[in-house]
């Protein structure tokens, strides 16, 4: 469970970034963050793992109010991949940097090597092990991120911008991963400005403008809130503007959705 309540948070600066914001988020939920670049998106995820701290309201993860965690201990139920890898990235070879999670979290020699060697197939990095991360391209880069997240095995995971610079074998990687991760009751929560991966792998989402939540839904509620969507400076998917533009009735916001309706056709 994460539990944020009237969550205010103001920069040194004076900027206030989040204004008010509260949500629930049940164990297992797939849930995307939308808006427009100063939104409150990637403040209202660093909430979660204790990198802020709120300037008044609280936020609650799995029971524990982070204001009176370490982002130390945060670590072992909020695992964050940023949306720079190199701001993450710090081992002399992958295998190292995968493995540092869940052995700084104190796990097993048996289940580390089990996670580990899960997470490095599971973003097809196997081969690569031995390889210092600052060889590899930057879609590399932010797959060796992933499966480092991915090896720390918490309970819930944010992905800050998972496919910003990654090709489509990448976004497919991280897809995989929010569904398998979701199979396994994991909570994830994304903040993407991919709409198009928003709808295919999310159950529900937060549009967010101003530091406000102003939507809250299902990907074929939020994408028909045409008013909420322009506040919030976001379009809906290609295939939902697709279909409209075929005048459906039902417009589509998923390829299996748009196949189907079509098919019917």
């Amino acid at each position: 469970m994460i539990r944020i309540d009237s969550l205010v948070y103001r920069y040194p600066t004076g900027v206030t970034a989040l204004d008010g914001v509260s949500l629930r988020v049940e164990p297992g939920e797939r849930v995307a963050l939308i808006g427009r670049n100063g939104a409150g998106k990637t403040t209202l995820a660093r909430h979660l793992n204790g990198i802020l701290r709120p300037t008044a309201g609280s936020v609650h993860v799995d029971g524990w109010d982070t204001a009176e965690h370490t982002v130390a201990e945060l670590a072992a139920k909020v695992g964050y991949l940023f949306q720079n890898p190199d701001e993450q990235l710090f081992a002399r070879t992958v295998a190292e940097e995968v493995a540092f999670g869940p052995r700084n979290l104190g796990y097993p020699g048996d289940r580390r090597a089990r996670l580990v060697r899960r997470a490095l197939e599971d973003t097809r990095l196997t081969g690569l092990e031995e390889v210092h991360p600052y060889q590899l391209s930057l879609a590399e880069r932010k797959r060796v991120a992933l499966a480092a997240v991915l090896a720390m095995d918490t309970p819930i995971l944010v992905l800050d911008e998972p496919t910003t610079g990654a090709d489509h074998a990448g976004v497919r990687d991280v897809a995989a991963a929010v569904s398998e991760l979701a199979g396994r009751g994991r909570t994830v929560l994304a903040v993407t400005h991919d709409m198009d991966f928003c709808a295919e792998n999310f159950d529900r989402i937060v549009v967010l403008a101003g530091g406000r939540i102003v939507r809250d839904g299902s990907p074929d509620e939020v994408f028909r809130a045409g008013a909420d969507l322009a506040q919030a400076g976001v379009e809906p998917p290609q295939l939902m503007r697709l279909s409209e533009a075929l005048g459906w009735s039902r417009p589509a916001t998923t390829v299996d959705a748009f196949v189907d309706r079509l098919a019917s056709r």
